[in-house]
């Protein structure tokens, strides 16, 4: 179905829409600095499409609970729960299609991070069955994919960055679009920013967020001075979803207000300065203030309760056969997989613990080295390590870094069976790059280390000889 969500009006008083089905598809991306708009942005997108699609929000300040009151988003305070229990929430999140307000408030940088991985890779990992569309809309995205690392640890940031990687790279195809919004670019990790084709960019004013912005625009960087120029709740748009070319942006008013709201002036007491220094200095026989009360958190079950019904019982252990064919299949199933070629090894490896949970294997079977080793196996056909004939094989491998071992493994299932040599392109995809030169200096490394010898007859034709096997492929064309 078609949903036009009114965002406000362009400069001529004509109202500007955004194509709600369209942003499933592409994703959305909204820059400006403090004060310049974008949490009012956001809350007009939210309000316009409340009760038409499931929406989860990331709030870090707190500001969109009241999305509660008016729309009957569930509000979970995530410093009152435990990391297993925002897990749990997000996978009933996406089973029965509530929308959620996740408050991270009451948390320190690192913990927000933290718990905004957790509960983005739950609803990533939900069963397929569960993939119905779903907003996720991310406030000051630059905390949870930051461009370079800061005071938090390494591990948080790597593991909140893979979540948001996930959410706008993958998220796609499991219904899940990506908003995010954040003050600078030039502090969001680029690999997020690009993976959004829809753009609303306000006031900033910062030389490289302006080019960055320009950029994405496609506008000439000696235009990307009107990007300083936007007055507040101001954006220039451009997006399949909004209009083929930039147009600016009044955003429109609002039902929802934050909880807090933005400073005003008010007039400054008239107290003489003698009545000032009494004030402040004055002894005083009154008891000190009470501690404030404690704060009683909400039961993660009351949550749970809101949400759905009762959790449903763990599935039984999978036998030990039947776990190793479950593995098998799912590393056969990447492997054949064109897209998976030039994928990273973390993302391949998140895919294939999907499909293993997918089948009942909840605990990791495998870890992260031994998943690229045993996906390298499966790239050149081998479906195990008891195969005949490549227990040598396999020994000679572990003389590589892990990324080489599935190109070194497809150049020995073509030896052994003395079929043609591997095209470049063939062992580039192995390998996982597109470049001749890296495929190239890979073949050097691996004959420097004694592994293959390659050879190249007058007519251009090579072969690739495993010395220690005593196994040579066919001649074949060099490329």
């Amino acid at each position: 179905m078609s949903v036009q969500i009114d965002m406000g009006v362009d400069g001529a008083g004509a109202a500007v829409f955004l194509d709600l089905e369209e942003l499933l598809a592409t994703r959305l991306l909204v820059q400006g600095n403090s004060g310049s708009g974008k949490s009012h942005l956001l809350r007009r997108l939210v309000e316009g499409c409340a009760g038409v699609v499931q929406q989860v929000l990331i709030d870090p300040e707190g500001d969109f609970v009241t999305l509660a009151d008016a729309f009957g988003h569930v509000a979970i305070d995530a410093a009152d729960h435990s990391t297993a229990e925002i897990a749990r929430m997000a996978a009933r999140i996406r089973e029965h299609r509530v929308s959620v307000v996740l408050s991270l408030e009451g948390l320190e940088m690192e913990a927000q991070m933290r718990c905004a991985a957790t509960f983005l890779s739950a609803m990533f990992d939900a069963p397929r069955e569960h993939w119905y569309p779903a907003l996720v809309v991310v406030d000051e995205a630059q905390v949870f994919a930051p461009a370079a690392a800061g005071e938090v640890s390494d591990e948080a940031r790597r593991t909140s960055l893979g979540a948001m990687t996930n959410l706008m790279c993958r998220g796609r195809k499991r219904g899940l679009a990506g908003i995010i919004a954040t003050q600078r670019l030039a502090k969001l990790a680029k690999n997020v920013a690009a993976e959004a084709s829809n753009f609303l960019m306000g006031r900033t004013f910062l030389d490289i967020d302006m080019a960055r912005a320009a950029d994405l625009l496609g506008m000439e960087r000696r235009q990307a001075e009107q990007i300083r120029d936007l007055a507040r709740g101001q954006f220039l748009a451009l997006g399949p979803a909004i209009s083929r070319r930039p147009v600016a942006v009044r955003i429109g008013s609002v039902r929802t207000g934050s909880r807090g709201g933005g400073p005003k002036l008010v007039p400054l007491p008239e107290t003489p300065q003698e009545d000032a220094q009494s004030l402040l200095f004055a002894p005083s026989d009154e008891p000190p203030p009470p501690p404030p009360p404690l704060r009683v958190p909400v039961a993660a079950e009351e949550v749970l309760r809101t949400i759905a019904r009762p959790a449903p019982p763990e599935p039984s252990p999978v036998p030990e056969d039947e776990r190793e064919e479950i593995v098998s299949e799912a590393l056969a199933a990447i492997a054949e997989d064109p897209d998976a070629a030039f994928q990273t090894p973390a993302i391949l490896y998140q895919d294939f613990l999907l499909r293993c949970r997918m089948r009942r294997v909840t605990a990791a079977p495998l870890d992260l080295t031994e998943f690229r080793r045993r996906l390298g196996m499966a790239k050149a056909g081998i479906s195990g390590e008891d195969e005949e004939g490549w227990q040598d094989a396999l020994a000679l491998s572990q003389e590589l870094p892990e990324e080489m071992i599935g190109a070194f493994l497809m150049l020995a299932r073509a030896a052994k069976e003395g079929a043609e040599c591997p095209s470049e392109d063939a062992i580039g995809e192995a390998y996982g790059t597109r470049s001749p030169g890296r495929v190239r200096r890979l073949l050097d490394y691996m004959e420097s280390r004694g592994l293959i010898a390659q050879r190249v007859d007058l007519s251009g034709k090579r072969s690739i000889a495993l010395p220690r096997l005593g196994w040579t492929t066919a001649p074949s064309g060099a490329g």
